[in-house]
């Protein structure tokens, strides 16, 4: 354990591991997605597709170790017996940290299917990882602002084709798509920017669970709706690279996705999405009111 090095030393020594540990595992993923493009055979590529999520959850297996190394954390985790790797999900999350993603894949990974992010169209510009999460099929989704739709009618959608393209690439393996419905991690600021009615969440955004479910609601199991709190205080990602997070809190809880939500159109009927934005409003009502007893229970420190 490397716990008793000054933290900046514990955290360049992370943060080196990481990048090694990326570096490593990014060269045998690359050759066997360049192997699926090359070898359009559905049986070789269901195939090839499972040798690249063992790349990724070993990738998330280093990662775990390397965090055991700089500070052993204490979990407090009830509900993984919820979740198998047999199965495919929807998967969200309440949203404060950088950490949260590596948190989560610490608890989930080998335990369900390899969580699959909707990533901003930008974030397959980042060195290496920007191509590692491209070659494992992350859906990479361009974000219209309302004036610009209202000037590019004919761009109207284009998020659900994207959806429904990388939905359809799923189909073939057990997958659990992950979306923050938060859309952004919370802050104070962002807090009272946007009048949230919840205490300790940002307002949810329906649109992504929405077209998630349209496209795949018959494929998916459940939702996995993931509750996380920081003890220590909300964390940024170097409190997790130098140590300085000594407990995480998680609350895993599966429950189905009604069966009124499945098979209708996000953006053609407003009635359906409605009905998404209270099952949200819903889901975040009970999460606020869980953390705020989780605040109890495990006071914040900082």
């Amino acid at each position: 354990m490397l716990n008793f090095l000054p933290s900046p030393l514990r955290g360049t020594l992370a943060a080196l591991i990481l990048a090694l540990n990326t570096l490593f595992w990014c060269w045998p993923l690359f050759a066997l997605s360049l192997l699926k493009l090359l070898l359009p055979v559905p049986a070789i590529q269901r195939t090839l597709r499972f040798g690249m999520h063992w790349i990724a959850e070993s990738w998330m297996a280093v990662n775990s170790f390397w965090m055991d190394l700089v500070q052993p954390i204490r979990w407090d985790v009830r509900g993984l017996e919820q979740v198998d790797m047999r199965h495919s999900y929807l998967v969200t999350s309440n949203h404060q940290s950088w950490a949260d993603i590596l948190v989560l894949q610490y608890q989930l990974n080998r335990r369900m299917p390899i969580l699959k992010f909707f990533l901003k169209q930008e974030l397959i510009w980042v060195p290496v990882i920007g191509l590692c999460w491209w070659a494992l099929e992350f859906p990479f989704m361009k974000r219209f602002s309302k004036e610009y739709l209202a000037k590019h009618p004919e761009k109207r959608g284009q998020d659900l084709i994207t959806t429904r393209k990388a939905c359809e690439r799923y189909r073939t393996n057990p997958v659990s798509v992950f979306n923050f419905l938060e859309g952004t991690r919370f802050t104070p600021t962002k807090h009272d920017q946007q009048q949230s009615p919840f205490t300790h969440l940002l307002k949810p955004r329906a649109g992504g669970i929405a077209f998630v479910i349209d496209a795949m609601g018959e494929q998916l199991t459940a939702l996995i709706n993931v509750t996380i709190h920081y003890p220590d205080g909300r964390p940024s990602f170097w409190d997790l690279l130098a140590g300085h997070i000594r407990q995480v809190v998680l609350r895993i809880e599966s429950q189905p996705i009604p069966a009124e939500l499945l098979g209708k159109n996000y953006d053609q009927d407003e009635a359906y999405r409605l009905a998404v934005q209270q099952w949200v409003n819903q889901l975040w009502t009970t999460k606020d009111a869980q953390l705020e007893q989780l605040h109890r229970q495990f006071p914040v420190t900082r």
